[in-house]
């Protein structure tokens, strides 16, 4: 199977940094990059599928041009090669545009499964799989938490996470996945995997090697701007009840009665 995976380096949530600069953009260099947390996990399902089916698996990233280094952790944990695309002209590129970059970039791939994370820690927006998919015409199965291919027939069954269960979906190859923590846990990288990354090839392209994008990139051509950021307003002041259980419930019964909370 030939398996790409999409991956992003992001500010370390852990730093502690602030991640917005005077514009309101991220500042990527205020903090640490690592790989998303929830793109380890899609990677780790590919690593699964890989061990069980035979294949290969293709790292793809959107990211500043210091990328390599932190997707070094992703072919440490065994995925076979990365493709990085960066440019200086993408900065500030909002999501229609990255979808527009990361569907040129695939066009020159080949593949049978293109696995994402649900959504990225600096951004949360969580839709770039589902507008991906619609762009390359793709089948979406999204929020997978077992993925079950079968390369013979030319197709995947994938079960879905939905309120008090799951679906099961079917689409033929190649499709789209977003995939869930509930596949399973990010393996941590081996001292063999991590020497053996250090030989193995990040491609690194430019806007002007993939040809035309869907859409206009960069900041200018964003459809979305942060306009503005506000802490939350104070918290208010507390009361703290420290008594028995009986006392605590009638004396929150009170509380809420005299301010007409209570029926």
């Amino acid at each position: 199977m030939r398996v790409v995976v999409l991956t992003k380096p992001v500010p370390d949530p852990a730093s502690g940094q602030d991640r917005l600069g005077p514009d309101y953009r991220v500042d990527r260099a205020a903090a640490p990059a690592v790989l998303n947390g929830n793109d380890e996990y899609a990677l780790e399902a590919a690593l699964r599928l890989v061990e069980t089916h035979g294949g290969e698996i293709t790292l793809l990233a959107m990211a500043p041009a210091t990328a390599p280094e932190t997707l070094r952790k992703g072919l440490a944990m065994g995925a076979h090669r990365a493709v990085l695309v960066t440019d200086p002209a993408l900065a500030g590129s909002d999501i229609r545009s990255t979808v527009g970059v990361l569907a040129a970039a695939l066009a020159g791939l080949e593949f049978d499964l293109v696995l994402a994370g649900i959504d990225t820690s600096d951004g949360f927006a969580g839709v770039v799989p589902a507008a991906l998919a619609t762009l390359l015409g793709l089948p979406l199965l999204s929020n997978a938490a077992a993925i079950e291919p079968d390369p013979e027939a030319g197709r995947v069954r994938v079960r879905r996470i939905i309120q008090g269960g799951y679906d099961v979906l079917e689409a033929p190859l190649p499709a789209l996945v977003s995939c869930t923590q509930a596949l399973g846990a990010p393996r941590y990288p081996s001292l063999k995997g991590i020497m053996a990354a250090r030989s193995k090839e990040v491609v690194v392209r430019s806007l002007a090697d993939l040809g035309p994008t869907r859409w206009p990139v960069g900041g200018a051509a964003a459809a979305t701007a942060v306009v503005a950021v506000d802490p939350p307003p104070a918290r208010g002041a507390t009361r703290t009840i420290r008594a028995s259980a009986v006392e605590a419930a009638r004396e929150i019964a009170d509380f809420l009665a005299a301010r007409r909370l209570l029926p």
